[in-house]
């Protein structure tokens, strides 16, 4: 989709520009587009009949330059995963979610401890976006719209710094990883609590 709504914004428009307004975009960190496939992407597309070659220009010793429109059928392509992607819930993976998943098997003031410096981490990225929205260069260069995005994974960042802070407070109480139930159940001896708090100062 990323590709395709450039083509169609910049078009005709060679593969290089479509590369570099990515690049601009950050794209490769928020949209998992890679800047090495934008290439082979644009080949594919024109072979499935999404894009169409406009030209093939080539400048002295510089490599050949290929211009591309997006074809009716792009156009209804676009539209659909557009939509698709503003009407429907679609859920990120993560790999620190199946990280978390085996918190027993790590000592209890180590994960504490991660838990805090992961929300150190995301608090220097809040405030890494609150200072590009506050920036003459955000409000002079960028679209509206693209300072909303900001405030949205700002928004984000936030919900878990406090709940990395509030989880690893848990942590370091003491409570149980395992309900009363299953504490002795037949087959969680690898699921025991990784022992009581203990002072990482002291030891």
């Amino acid at each position: 989709m990323m590709i395709l709504g450039l083509v169609r914004w910049m078009q005709p428009v060679h593969g290089y520009d479509v590369r570099r307004e990515l690049l601009s975009w950050n794209a490769d960190r928020w949209a998992n587009v890679q800047p090495g496939s934008i290439y082979h992407a644009l080949r594919k597309l024109t072979e499935e009949g999404l894009l169409r070659e406009v030209a093939t220009e080539q400048v002295g010793a510089r490599p050949a330059r290929t211009t591309y429109e997006v074809t009716p059928k792009g156009e209804d392509e676009f539209e659909t995963l557009l939509r698709g992607l503003w009407w429907q819930l679609h859920e990120t993976p993560d790999p620190f979610v199946a990280a978390f998943s085996f918190l027993p098997a790590m000592p209890r003031e180590e994960a504490a401890a991660a838990l805090r410096n992961r929300a150190n981490l995301l608090r220097a990225g809040v405030e890494s976006m609150r200072a590009s929205l506050d920036s003459g260069w955000m409000r002079n260069t960028k679209p509206v719209h693209v300072a909303w995005m900001f405030e949205l994974w700002a928004a984000r960042a936030e919900a878990e710094v406090a709940w990395c802070d509030r989880i690893a407070e848990r942590i370091e109480s003491g409570v149980s990883y395992l309900p009363a139930g299953l504490a002795g159940a037949e087959g969680w001896p690898g699921w025991a609590d990784g022992g009581p708090p203990r002072d990482m100062n002291t030891e």
